[in-house]
C-alpha cells in the first residue's frame, strides 16, 4: 500500500471502529464543510473497498457508513446554503473558502439543474459547493434529497464496491493500486478542465500563460 495513503497501517493500528468514524467524517466533510474540497474522496472510497477485499474492513459495515456520510454531508451543505442564501457570495476569500469555487458550482448547477447533485459527486471542488448552491437556489428539498440519495449510492457505494470486487479478482492488487488511483484522480479532474477548454476566452488565457512562462524560462 502506498505510503502517502497509509490507510492500511491506520486501520491496523486504530481498529475498525475508529477507522469507520474517521472515514465517516472525511466523506461527510467532502460536501458538508468548506474544507471538503481538499480531501481525496474518490481515491479514498476506492481504496477502502480494496482494504475490505483484503479483510482489513468489513464491507457490510463500510458501505452503509459511507452511504450515510455522503447523504448527510450533502444535506448539511444544502441546509447551510438555504439558510445563508446569496449573502455567501459577498464573503471574502480565505484558506477554506474561494468565491470562484462557488461561482463554478453555480454555473454548473445552472447548466445541469438537479442532475448537478449526482454529477458533482465525481468532480472535486464542485461536489463540495454543489449542495450549497442548491440550497441558495431554493431547490425543493424533496427533489434535492432524491438526487442526493441517487448520487450518494453511485459514488459512496459504487466506488468502494468496485474496489472490493477488483481486490477479490485481481491477485496482489496492491502492486497496481498507485496507477489505478492515478487514473481515478485523472478522471475526476478531467471534466472541469474540459469545461474550461470549451470556452474560447479561457483557451486564450491558458495559451497566453504558457507563452509567458516559456518566455521567462
Amino acid at each position: 500500500m502506498p505510503d502517502f495513503l497509509n490507510i492500511e497501517h491506520f486501520v491496523q493500528s486504530s481498529g475498525q471502529f475508529i477507522a469507520f468514524i474517521v472515514l465517516f467524517c472525511i466523506i461527510f466533510a467532502e460536501t458538508g464543510l468548506f474544507i471538503g474540497f481538499l480531501l481525496p474522496g474518490d481515491s479514498l472510497l476506492f481504496t477502502t473497498g480494496i482494504l475490505a477485499s483484503q479483510g482489513y474492513l468489513n464491507i457490510y459495515i463500510l458501505v452503509p457508513v459511507l452511504f450515510v456520510a455522503a447523504i448527510a454531508g450533502d444535506s448539511v451543505g444544502y441546509a447551510f446554503g438555504h439558510r445563508v442564501g446569496r449573502r455567501l457570495f459577498q464573503r471574502k476569500d480565505s484558506f477554506l473558502f474561494r468565491k470562484d469555487h462557488l461561482l463554478k458550482a453555480e454555473a454548473f448547477y445552472e447548466k445541469h439543474g438537479g442532475k448537478t447533485i449526482i454529477l458533482a459527486r465525481f468532480m472535486p471542488v464542485i461536489r463540495t459547493f454543489a449542495p450549497i448552491v442548491a440550497g441558495i437556489s431554493k431547490m425543493e428539498y424533496r427533489a434535492f434529497l432524491t438526487y442526493n440519495i441517487v448520487g450518494a449510492f453511485i459514488w459512496a457505494v459504487g466506488l468502494p464496491t468496485l474496489g472490493y470486487f477488483l481486490g477479490k479478482v485481481i491477485p496482489d492488487i496492491d502492486k497496481y493500486l498507485l496507477p489505478i488511483i492515478g487514473f481515478i484522480v485523472l478522471v475526476s479532474v478531467a471534466p472541469p478542465f474540459i469545461e474550461i477548454l470549451k470556452t474560447k476566452e479561457q483557451r486564450k488565457k491558458i495559451i497566453a500563460s504558457i507563452k509567458s512562462f516559456l518566455q521567462r524560462n
